[in-house]
């Protein structure tokens, strides 16, 4: 990814030095744990781990030549350490090595990315509460709909935000799989015993059965579910830009004293940081494919999955965690104006109350169908010359027959919308 989207703790995980770093742990593990089986002669492990050092050019002028990966570390470890380097990969194969190691870069991402919901959870929540009861219009089809309040807003995307929370912890342990099984993955060169070891230095849990390559759908799951993070975030981005539409302006990104909104026009200000995430998560999102379609390996194992999975691990892990961070930020710093929803509330002079005055019709001995007509006409009316709602119901004879003009008013009143606010807010933040 490239270092605009990037945050340093997680593009570190992907770096070569840290990869090759991985591949020298999962090899020394297997050494222990085959000096314990007294496969390989005691001390082995001691000496590599003294002599070797990862030197990634090194590693990358032998594969130039060797066009093996893992040959070429392994020759350049054997530079450094001498000839007890023999010991090491012995019975293993080169998926071992780039499977386990792939798995552990996906689950220390995967605690980065929790880290980061963790964070956008707490702003969403005190925003939440903040605006709890701060009104605003409920849309539905991007019309007017009903009176709602900022603060359930948020608490919609705060509930989100703890399923994706859940969806990855499930994911990441679905990834946190470690295979030493050999060729074809029948350990006929290598006990399992050092399977169970290795996975337990490096505390992931063993594949029960690899196949010599880890079963990709583990992976596809993975990486759906941060194409999921990726819509939520979406989501969330989308309402915001919407909001900060000029002829709507009730919510707008921080815009700092010397920032720019256009190069042509001065007075702009736009939701930059919202648009770029929806850019983001498209990115994201297009990974997922990819990831579904390694799962059909031929037999036992095959590499079209790899150039794959070189792309899309650091790219999609790198993204979202920048996209999280970014969006925490949005949340943070947004400003939030309470008038202007008041405004946009009042502006279709209360037809919003339809609903409450056809139920009450209903109440009082009309068919749902005779109090939507009467109703419908009244709002329409209202939609059409721009007039009081409440006034068009009280000049209407067949309304008032059965309603009185005192009983109506009280219907057109804000509360009646926000009286099961706390019941929501009580049952939401009650879970984890």
């Amino acid at each position: 990814m490239i270092d605009r989207y990037s945050r340093k703790e997680i593009k570190s995980i992907w770096e070569d030095k840290n990869k090759y770093s991985i591949w020298l742990e999962i090899e020394l593990a297997a050494a222990e744990a085959m000096e314990k089986l007294k496969i390989i002669p005691r001390g082995v492990s001691k000496k590599v781990k003294a002599k070797a050092k990862i030197n990634v050019k090194r590693i990358l002028q032998i594969e130039e030549k060797v066009k093996h990966d893992v040959i070429a570390f392994l020759t350049s470890i054997t530079e450094k350490v001498g000839k007890d380097a023999r010991f090491l990969h012995k019975g293993m194969t080169s998926s071992d090595v780039l499977d386990t190691c792939f798995n552990l870069q996906l689950k220390q991402s995967g605690e980065i990315l929790l880290k980061d919901i963790d964070q956008l959870l707490s702003s969403i929540k005190k925003q939440a509460k903040k605006h709890k009861y701060t009104l605003c219009i409920g849309r539905s089809h991007g019309i007017h709909a009903e009176p709602t309040t900022f603060g359930l807003k948020m608490l919609s995307f705060y509930q989100e935000f703890l399923r994706n929370k859940k969806r990855l912890y499930e994911s990441i342990n679905e990834i946190s799989t470690c295979a030493i099984s050999g060729a074809v993955g029948t350990f006929a060169n290598v006990d399992p015993a050092v399977e169970r070891y290795v996975a337990k230095k490096l505390k992931l849990n063993i594949e029960p059965v690899s196949t010599q390559v880890i079963p990709r759908d583990r992976h596809a799951q993975f990486f759906s579910t941060l194409g999921i993070i990726a819509s939520s975030v979406e989501r969330f981005a989308t309402e915001i830009r919407h909001l900060q539409r000029t002829e709507v302006l009730e919510v707008e990104e921080f815009f700092g004293k010397k920032q720019k909104g256009s190069s042509a026009m001065p007075h702009k200000k736009n939701p930059i940081l919202s648009e770029n995430l929806t850019g983001l998560a498209r990115l994201i999102r297009s990974n997922v494919i990819p990831a579904l379609e390694n799962i059909v390996l031929w037999h036992e194992r095959d590499i079209s999955h790899s150039a794959v999975e070189r792309n899309i691990g650091p790219d999609t892990t790198i993204s979202l965690d920048f996209a999280l961070n970014r969006l925490n930020n949005v949340v943070k710093n947004l400003n939030i104006y309470p008038k202007k929803m008041m405004k946009n509330l009042n502006i279709t002079n209360g037809i919003f109350f339809s609903q409450r005055v056809l139920l009450d019709l209903t109440n009082v001995g009309f068919t749902r169908e005779e109090a939507y007509k009467l109703v419908q006409k009244n709002a329409m009316k209202s939609w059409e010359e721009n007039s009081s709602f409440l006034s068009n119901i009280i000049l209407d004879k067949k309304i008032t027959s059965k309603i009185p003009v005192n009983k109506l008013k009280k219907l057109f009143n804000f509360s009646y919308h926000t009286k099961k606010i706390n019941i929501i807010f009580n049952r939401s933040l009650k879970q984890k």
